[in-house]
């Protein structure tokens, strides 16, 4: 049996939100898989789907600029070792720096952001120099930069999240769609652009659930279907509540408003990096002694 390591199961917490014991039954069934595992847990324990922001562990900023008449804008997301240091007011200028960059020279990657010549050197040598003054290791994980066919919306949720929204209707409609994103994170814009796969898998899970519950096969099929459109309206914008009148879709809020997004994007610092923990591990052989 593979050996289940205290940071895969902390990963696997992070998922699905249940405890550590029951995340490392689960892995150590799955023999160390953690995607198995995540599918073994949402069959027993109805774990909820994974978001894709759940795993936020780096500290840092996102960076944002937005041109004035709302047609270009961009998101940079720069890390740093501590919270501390997030605060910087250097380290924060450093990063709005990085996304009128983003904006106005449309780099191709984070290379050839780091390698544009500014007033008083390059992008790269820049950092370096923050890097020394500030004493923590500093990265530019990643820049999104938008072009819009509309007009372009901007929130910041505090420093930790950014959101752009390319829309199309009155100004108010552009706020309140960057604040429901920032708060909701939908992985997808509608229904048909949630990958094949996703849906299938999603599927599977649910018929593993149904047929665990012992219903008829025709009262689990509707169990099925209903479980699959209720995760789809979970994971897409237009399906999701709106924030401010969870009566309603966001497909309809634009529908009333007579408004339209065109696209979307969000960064939530941290999101998808592991941060080393000691404290976890000795947390976990803790747990498991106490279940013996």
């Amino acid at each position: 049996m593979a050996e289940i390591s205290a940071g895969l199961v902390k990963e696997l917490r992070d998922l699905t939100g249940l405890g550590m014991m029951e995340c490392k039954k689960a892995l150590a069934e799955s023999n160390g898989d953690l995607k198995k595992a995540e599918e073994l847990l949402r069959i027993k324990s109805g774990a909820k789907a994974s978001k894709a922001a759940a795993r936020v562990a780096a500290e840092g900023v996102i960076g944002a600029w937005l041109a004035a008449d709302g047609k270009v804008g961009a998101l940079v997301e720069l890390n740093s070792e501590t919270d501390f240091v997030a605060k910087n007011e250097d380290f924060v200028a450093f990063s709005k720096t990085l996304a009128e960059l983003v904006a106005t020279r449309d780099p191709a990657d984070v290379e050839g952001l780091a390698s544009i010549d500014t007033t008083g050197g390059k992008v790269e040598a820049k950092r370096q120099a923050l890097v020394q003054k500030i004493g923590e290791n500093i990265s530019i994980r990643r820049f999104k930069r938008m072009q819009a066919k509309g007009k372009l919306a901007l929130y910041l949720h505090g420093a930790k999240i950014g959101v752009l929204v390319d829309y199309e209707g009155p100004e108010d409609v552009g706020k309140d769609l960057a604040m429901h994103i920032a708060f909701a994170k939908p992985q997808h814009m509608t229904k048909a652009e949630v990958p094949a796969e996703i849906v299938s898998r999603e599927r599977d899970i649910q018929m593993a659930r149904a047929k665990d519950s012992g219903k008829p096969a025709e009262i689990a099929a509707k169990m099925v279907e209903g479980a699959v459109n209720k995760f789809l309206g979970e994971i897409t914008l237009m399906g999701q509540p709106f924030v401010k009148d969870d009566k309603q879709t966001v497909e309809k809020m634009l529908g009333a408003k007579k408004a339209r997004v065109n696209s979307y994007a969000f960064f939530v610092v941290g999101e998808g990096i592991e941060k080393k923990s000691t404290d976890f591990a000795a947390e976990v052989m803790a747990q498991a002694g106490k279940a013996h």
